[in-house]
């Protein structure tokens, strides 16, 4: 999954929970049945998570492109800066 596929899975995931929760509630309140309103919720999140969980293709559209090895060898990583012995530790005085 790339950079934008995965924006997408993030997205559709908000929006189709707080849908969920609100198709619901307001069928949970207008029959009056908690149950009704729970199933219906946990249904919206078991079909929320196939559509996102899963790294389908249309998540895939925008692949990053890599470098070959050849190239990879030519810039090699930057290393991280090692302190300096030279530094003076301060004496405690007493």
């Amino acid at each position: 999954m790339d950079w934008q596929g995965q924006k997408l899975a993030e997205q559709l995931m908000q929006i189709l929970l707080v849908a969920f929760a609100v198709v619901a509630f307001a069928t949970g309140y207008t029959i009056g049945s908690f149950q009704t309103m729970i199933l219906i919720y946990a249904g919206g999140v078991v079909l929320t998570t196939l559509v996102t969980v899963p790294n389908w293709p249309f998540f895939n559209r925008h692949p990053l492109k890599w470098l070959d090895p050849i190239e990879a060898e030519k810039h090699p990583k930057l290393q991280p800066q090692q302190p300096s012995s030279s530094s003076k530790k301060k004496s405690s005085k007493k």
